[in-house]
């Protein structure tokens, strides 16, 4: 499948991005894609000391430890993107005209999967 000039979406046209973008790409994290790469990466490497730390059987409330933090490092990071999906997919749906309720009640949702944690 190939896309024409048109159907590509660069950073300038990220503002303008019509609801029917978010099924080919283009979300609300775009801009900070790298940054959540990044901090992603850092997490997995903190899950990576857990690990490590189990196979050296280091003492367990170092490892409880270690768990809280990356646990606190997820959280952030999913609250962010949370952030970014409300200020992006529902604020675009607003003002777009699109599924407004749909998009307030997927991020409700995520909200009280996110408080169960």
């Amino acid at each position: 499948m190939t896309t024409t000039e048109a159907d590509q979406v660069t950073p300038d046209t990220v503002e303008s991005v019509e609801p029917a973008d978010h099924a080919h790409g283009v979300h609300g994290y775009h801009k900070q894609k790298d940054e959540h790469l990044k901090r992603l990466r850092r997490i997995e490497g903190q899950i990576r000391g857990l690990q490590r730390m189990v196979d050296e059987d280091v003492y367990c409330i170092d490892i409880l430890t270690q768990v809280s933090a990356s646990t606190k490092a997820l959280q952030s990071f999913a609250l962010q993107l949370l952030e970014e999906h409300l200020r992006h997919c529902v604020a675009d749906a607003a003002t777009h005209g699109g599924d407004l309720d749909a998009k307030v009640e997927e991020a409700t949702k995520a909200i009280g999967r996110m408080l169960r944690t």
